[in-house]
């Protein structure tokens, strides 16, 4: 039964025209800035180049398809959720305004078995999400610009062979899907609370705005509390990149993430299960 509920909560995404509105943007984008990206990389290759030049031999060009992908996450992170909280902030919301959830509540469903296929649902489409931004930014980046040893600037160079460097970004790649996850968590968060799809997004990017503010504000009354704030390992792919990899960090900081989710998927259960679907 819930496999089966599941497959109607996709249908229904992804038979909704703004669930493409993202893939359609990247689509777009993406190709652009590998374009750009070919075109201005000249001052690049001269600044490694001058930097290693006097310990190493370099042949050919230091930029290819891993350091623009590299190049690309650094600017889309922070853009993604809002693509993301479209989705998840129509999933309850959208069947209130419709007033389906009239009948659909009423069928011999338990109200958690319809949370959790909902949930599930958006889940599933937010890794769908990721995997197709992970196949345009890392896989167009191979395709345009070929492999290679990859060279990223940490505390010195870190020269990381092909192999190594696919490794570390499907790292990067599952630790943004978890971001993603908590977007996806706080936009159901939202939608189980109103009948419009608007006010979720906007409360969702609300509060990542606000905890994105509160957690890179180099004030010392808010150190305290980045360790806290969950935008404060938004950025937590890019230690997959370090030599050695700091494990330790970055399960403290899907911790916290994973926490979060349950907390904001958690109280929008009790929020559905009490909401009164004959006003």
């Amino acid at each position: 039964m819930m496999i089966r509920l599941i497959q109607n909560e996709l249908y229904k995404i992804f038979s909704l025209i703004r669930s493409y509105i993202g893939a359609v943007l990247f689509t777009i984008i993406i190709p652009l800035i590998l374009w750009g990206y070919g075109k201005g990389t000249s001052h690049i290759e001269n600044e490694i180049s001058g930097s290693v030049s006097d310990m190493f031999l370099i042949e050919g060009s230091p930029t290819n398809g891993f350091t623009a992908a590299y190049f690309i996450m650094n600017f889309f992170w922070v853009h993604v959720p809002f693509l993301i909280a479209l989705v998840g902030g129509d999933i309850f919301a959208g069947e209130q305004a419709n007033g389906t959830f009239r009948i659909y509540a009423t069928r011999p469903i338990s109200r958690l078995s319809i949370f959790i296929s909902k949930s599930l649902a958006t889940m599933i489409y937010t890794l769908v999400f990721v995997l197709y931004f992970a196949l345009l930014t890392l896989g167009l980046g191979l395709v345009w610009y070929g492999g290679g040893d990859m060279l990223v600037f940490h505390d010195g160079i870190l020269i990381l062979e092909g192999w190594d460097a696919a490794r570390r970004f499907v790292i990067a790649y599952a630790f943004t899907f978890v971001n993603m996850a908590l977007v996806s968590a706080i936009a159901i968060f939202f939608s189980s609370m109103v009948r419009n799809a608007v006010g979720p997004v906007i409360g969702t990017m609300a509060v990542i705005i606000f905890s994105l503010m509160v957690s890179t504000l180099p004030l010392e009354i808010f150190k305290g509390i980045h360790p806290y704030m969950f935008t404060s390992y938004f950025s937590n792919w890019e230690q997959a990149f370090h030599d050695p990899i700091p494990w330790a960090d970055l399960f403290r900081g899907m911790n916290l993430v994973l926490a979060n989710i349950f907390l904001f998927l958690g109280i929008a259960y009790i929020i559905f299960r009490r909401k009164d679907i004959l006003s």
